[in-house]
């Protein structure tokens, strides 16, 4: 059981939550600031103008609604807003945005009443999601089409995940014995103005986006160890005249990877020693996708680790309007909606991941080109050239796939579109801009599927299964449990799924 409220959520708790479905429960004295909280603005607002309480919203916020159409209003607002379209978003997503949103509401400066903190927690401990869809919000007031989603589950009106079934909301609700929240002031606006569909999202990317770094890391120093590299390119010498962390946070993890390998050639053994030769048979230095990796991956690594401090400290921070603080007893309007911080961060991150795929597409091509490699049967092909094909025929997946990637690292950051009237004249798109990114971090492990047989290949076609390092041979054994040695053609599709989710789910 994790307790929440009165302090962040880190990374550790989030990935708890949402991943591996811990349960929850919030403090007692979170409970009682809430309460004081709900109570400080159903009286401050008793006879002031309070935008989202009185007044319509957006453009329409001139008019002022009359004391009896308040709870009307709300609902209309969710209603009217939830016509999301396109597929649903996996449950994981949906898990991290209710989970934001939760933890907006334990700051204590939105306004509404504990019943709605209550009966979020008990639908992210009895696993009942929103159902939420791709296209909507604009990331600006909020989230506002996806989260419309969420609130019409939480009233019961709208769909929800319960064990891979999507279901009515009411029919779950009843099952788990739950309550359908009912309105007592401003929750319907609450649950809707704030940025918890791209943190949700960016969140459970950055989860995948450092897996895939792990990964590239383990995949890249592998191959350098079964073709024998020199291991300068990896030294602490040469790295930390680079004055950037990633590069020399990800040479040291290679390093650490292979440590007293039997394999990587040392430069002064081979190369520094008196020769007659006027031309050497194979490369003094190794392609860049090999040499090169720790620049390669360093700034990914360094885009990681920003767009996690920017991501918490957007999870745990209050993305509503307007900010009710009873402290101060005060209303303060604002924008603290707006997405720009999360809608740049994940334009950044897609960018870094999809030069991940293509490092991966790189090495890839260099491990099936004979006139590259110098050690190998053209892909690898250990059975008859010519009649059987190795890898051949699945590479164009991998190369399909990057150039997919490729195309979706535009930024949507800047590709802002007035809406609203033009109320809404400035915008984030961070919800695309999250989703996006989800899809290009998806597709970078189905890419590194394709890399990772590849290597499995290698290693034996250079009967070097027995020889290499532990942490690539844990790699090696983990592929050819889904992949057996290709030794005559067959299809590779299955292979290749399993392979996804083994990569999704292993920890290297």
């Amino acid at each position: 059981m994790i307790e929440v409220g009165g302090r962040c959520i880190g990374k550790y708790e989030f990935d708890a939550i949402v991943l591996k479905k811990e349960k929850i429960a919030i403090t007692e004295k979170t409970l009682h600031d809430l309460k004081q909280n709900f109570d400080f603005l159903k009286e401050f607002s008793a006879d002031k103008v309070i935008y989202g309480i009185n007044t319509g919203f957006g453009p329409m916020a001139q008019f002022k609604i009359p004391y009896a159409d308040r709870l009307t209003l709300q609902y209309n607002l969710i209603r009217s807003h939830a016509g999301g379209s396109g597929k649903p978003i996996d449950t994981v997503y949906c898990r991290a945005m209710l989970l934001d949103r939760l933890n907006t509401f334990l700051q204590c400066k939105s306004g509404v009443h504990p019943d709605l903190i209550l009966l979020l927690k008990d639908m992210l401990n009895h696993d009942v999601v929103p159902v939420i869809y791709e296209h909507g919000g604009v990331g600006a007031s909020g989230d506002l089409v996806q989260l419309a989603h969420m609130a019409l589950a939480v009233i019961g009106e709208g769909e929800v995940w319960m064990e891979g079934n999507i279901v009515l909301a009411k029919h779950a609700f009843e099952q788990k014995k739950l309550t359908p929240f009912a309105i007592r002031l401003r929750e319907g606006l609450a649950m809707m103005n704030g940025t918890s569909c791209m943190t949700g999202v960016g969140l459970v990317n950055l989860h995948y986006a450092e897996k895939l770094l792990n990964l590239s890391c383990l995949v890249s120093v592998t191959i350098n160890e079964i073709l024998n590299a020199f291991d300068d390119h990896l030294s602490e010498a040469l790295n930390e005249v680079k004055l950037h962390e990633g590069q020399n946070a990800v040479a040291k993890i290679m390093r650490e990877l292979i440590s007293g390998s039997s394999l990587m050639r040392n430069r002064q053994e081979h190369l520094y020693v008196e020769t007659k030769e006027t031309e050497f048979k194979e490369k003094v230095q190794e392609y860049y996708s090999l040499r090169c990796t720790p620049q390669i991956l360093g700034p990914i690594y360094d885009t990681i680790k920003s767009a996690e401090h920017v991501l918490l400290n957007e999870l745990n921070s209050v993305s509503d309007n307007p900010v009710i603080d009873h402290h101060r007893r005060n209303v303060y309007h604002g924008g603290n909606f707006h997405g720009d911080y999360v809608a740049l961060e994940m334009d950044k991150l897609k960018i870094a991941i999809t030069k991940l795929s293509m490092l991966a597409d790189r090495q890839l091509n260099y491990l099936l080109n004979d006139k590259l490699n110098g050690k190998m049967p053209p892909f690898i092909n250990m059975a008859t050239i010519g009649l059987n094909f190795g890898i051949q025929g699945f590479q164009y997946t991998a190369t399909s796939t990057v150039a997919e990637n490729q195309s979706l690292s535009n930024s949507v950051y800047v590709h802002s579109i007035p809406s609203n009237n033009d109320n809404q004249d400035i915008v984030s798109m961070g919800s695309n801009a999250a989703l996006m990114c989800a899809r290009v971090v998806n597709n970078a492990f189905e890419v590194m599927a394709v890399e990772c047989i590849a290597v499995a290949e290698a290693i034996d076609c250079l009967d070097k299964a027995d020889s290499i390092s532990a942490a690539p041979k844990q790699l090696y054994s983990g592929i050819r449990k889904y992949a057996k040695k290709l030794t005559e053609d067959r299809p590779m599709f299955g292979a290749l799924r399993d392979i996804k989710t083994y990569l999704q789910t292993e920890e290297f």
